[in-house]
């Protein structure tokens, strides 16, 4: 039977770090990908937005994972010519009821370590955006917009200049665990079993169907999956911003917010459409990502409460994207869930659970994480 040092599954934006990091440590490594193409599914279907870190509670992954790699996403994007900008956010109060809680906010960013937070007055607020209304804001100069494609494009190419393998339309049939470490079956209307000592399941949408499919792995520890689907609408024309637009927190999500591309247009969303829960161990299936025309209303009516010059009919339905959630929408969110072998007991494993925002700037910081969890130096 013919082994490899690791396989990543998934290519994704988290799974092309892992690669990385494992290449770039002399590990040979192969990706499999079940798309035609890397990063088709979470990792092209989001804001790309570099988070700052200030939502998270102080102790979990998410916040310390955030942080770290919000650091270490500028530096990469700077040396590697992944087009980006730090072009700052601004999350604002709608309403004086609301001021408290963007007060907790800066001091929930403060614990975790996120150091230039500006508690802003609505005119100083409007001083920055004059079309902006709002009784507060919170200014996080840090946050910034990153051309996912990019980054994805430049993750691979370092990973293959490391000696990686990407290996297309190669889904994982199964496996089992073995002494010498995973049995893998790939492929599509041929099979390859292959034997890797070390697997880091990076599915997204699809890890804990993935971890189910590995015989010998302890199904007890393998957490529910919930799918919150987020919409996005496009604004015909340019907005009269500079800085990305966040209402507070809600429940599933950050709310409907503003976010600019690097080509300067604009966009709206996510919302947060939870989608049927599917039963208990069984496999889920495709998701319909159009998004419903019909939404446009509540879309309107949240984004004019910090924008109320939105035109009439300047949205278009965009694209959508599937947040991969381990809590459901009435449970508290969920921390990243990082499985190695100190957790499950299985050698040179590691499941990658719950990874929705801020995946994509933890990407690096997820990537030394795992590394370090399969004991890599």
């Amino acid at each position: 039977m013919e082994s490899v040092g690791a396989a990543v599954i998934g290519a994704g934006v988290v799974g092309l770090a892992c690669a990385r990091a494992l290449a770039q440590r002399g590990i040979e490594t192969l990706i499999l990908e079940r798309n035609d193409a890397f990063g088709r599914e979470t990792s092209a279907r989001n804001s790309e937005v570099i988070h700052s870190g200030l939502y998270y509670p102080r102790t979990s992954l998410k916040a310390r994972l955030c942080l770290a790699g919000r650091r270490q996403l500028y530096d990469y994007c700077a040396t590697h010519g992944v087009d980006h900008r730090r072009c700052g956010k601004l999350i604002v109060a709608t309403s004086g009821r609301q001021l408290d809680a963007l007060a907790a906010l800066q001091r929930q960013g403060e614990a975790n370590g996120v150091d230039d937070l500006q508690l802003l007055s609505a005119a100083q607020a409007r001083a920055l955006e004059s079309e902006l209304s709002c009784q507060g804001a919170l200014l996080s100069p840090s946050t910034g917009i990153v051309d996912g494609h990019g980054l994805m494009s430049a993750l691979l190419g370092d990973a293959e200049r490391a000696g990686a393998t990407l290996a297309r339309r190669s889904a994982l049939r199964g496996g089992s665990v073995v002494a010498t470490g995973l049995e893998l079956d790939t492929g599509g209307a041929e099979i390859w079993r292959f034997r890797a000592s070390r697997v880091v399941n990076a599915a997204g949408l699809w890890a804990p169907q993935v971890a189910r499919s590995l015989a010998g792995f302890p199904s007890a520890l393998i957490p529910h999956s919930f799918h919150a689907k987020g919409n996005y609408y496009s604004l015909a024309g340019r907005a009269p911003f500079s800085r990305l637009v966040y209402p507070l927190p809600e429940n599933g999500g950050l709310g409907i917010h503003l976010t600019l591309d690097l080509g300067g247009q604009t966009r709206f969303g996510p919302d947060v459409e939870w989608l049927p829960d599917p039963p208990p161990g069984q496999p889920i299936g495709d998701f319909d990502y159009r998004v419903d025309p019909a939404r446009s209303a509540a879309f309107y009516a949240e984004i004019r409460r910090y924008w109320p010059g939105l035109p009439d009919g300047a949205l278009t339905p965009a694209y959508a994207g599937i947040r991969p959630k381990i809590a459901g929408r009435s449970a508290p969110a969920a921390d990243f869930l990082i499985q190695g072998p100190a957790q499950h007991g299985v050698a040179g494993l590691v499941n990658l659970f719950g990874i929705e925002s801020p995946g994509l700037t933890a990407c690096l910081a997820i990537a030394e994480h795992v590394a370090a969890e399969l004991d890599v130096d």
